[in-house]
């Protein structure tokens, strides 16, 4: 089944969301892109059908940047803009009354780590999270600040080869290791299989589970 694109406007350009929908979802994942590839890759792709398979509707959404043809990726505080005014409309438009998981690959899992609080997002679901940023002169800056700052659960589905490091597991956050580099194209079993049991964990088994959302909150 094909999904419904929809183009929306954010303080940083046009984005695009394909929203693939699950007959009476139990809630709703919004995935974004790494840096440089789309919303195609095979570890979002895997995700996705893992994802509609446990009865949630899922975005896959593309950054202002990359639906203007740029493969260079925008700064930090453009792409978390866009990210919440894209999340903000799907949520009021799509997505009424179900609890809402964000999340991506790389840069994508960046954004939806940095931008979990103000979405209102249950769980935040990381593909080939980033830690280290690639190798430049002077000793590398961890990025685990910004795991370590989402107060909801997190998935962390990592390549045991992962050039850009392994995130440490932590209270709210489970890493699971799988075969292979950032790509996480070599073992796309063991990433259905993690993230399959992750959204068992964490999203609610039924309708009472769901946060009804209303204009004054």
């Amino acid at each position: 089944m094909h999904p419904t694109v929809v183009d929306i406007e954010t303080p940083r350009g046009l984005a695009r969301a394909h929203v693939h929908a699950a007959p009476g979802p139990r809630a709703a994942l919004v995935l974004g892109h790494g840096a440089g590839g789309g919303v195609e890759s095979r570890d979002l792709s895997a995700t996705r059908e893992v994802a509609l398979e446990s009865g949630l509707t899922v975005a896959l959404v593309e950054q202002p940047y990359r639906v203007a043809g740029r493969r260079s990726p925008a700064p930090a505080a453009h792409l978390d803009a866009a990210w919440i005014a894209v999340v903000a409309s799907l949520v009021s438009s799509g997505f009424p009354g179900l609890d809402l998981l964000v999340g991506g690959r790389s840069s994508g899992a960046r954004v939806a780590c940095r931008t979990a609080a103000e979405t209102g997002a249950i769980g935040v679901l990381c593909l080939a999270f980033p830690l280290l940023p690639p190798r430049r002169s002077g000793p590398p800056q961890s990025r685990l600040a910004e795991l370590d700052a989402v107060s909801v659960p997190v998935l962390v589905v990592q390549g045991e080869s992962d050039r850009f490091g392994i995130p440490p597991a932590a209270a709210n956050r489970t890493v699971a290791m799988v075969r292979g580099d950032h790509a996480l194209r070599s073992d796309l079993d063991g990433v259905r299989a993690a993230v399959r049991s992750w959204l068992g964990e964490v999203v609610p088994a039924s309708d009472a589970g769901r946060r009804i959302r209303t204009s004054e909150g």
